[in-house]
């Protein structure tokens, strides 16, 4: 998967987000299976982050980029912001 790729699954996951984040914040209380969506999001989103910043770091270090992997979201969401 290339950077580019990674960028329109984020673009794609961001648009759905902010439809349902703009639902709640006009009043519409979302259902649980849309807390659910939401929460997938929010994870799956910060899953394609940590693999962007894992390529552009192995490219910046002289590193193939394509061995950087998808790690598990227990071990993504346990990182200090």
């Amino acid at each position: 998967m290339e950077d580019k790729d990674i960028l329109q699954r984020i673009r794609l996951l961001v648009g759905e987000e902010h439809q349902l984040r703009s639902r709640y914040a006009e009043g519409s209380p979302l259902s649980d299976d849309e807390l659910l969506r939401l929460q997938d999001l929010e994870e799956r989103l910060d899953l394609c982050w940590d693999l962007l910043r894992q390529r552009r770091a192995r490219r910046e270090w002289g590193q193939d980029p394509e061995s950087a992997h998808e790690r598990p979201v227990r071990e993504v969401e346990a990182y200090l912001q």
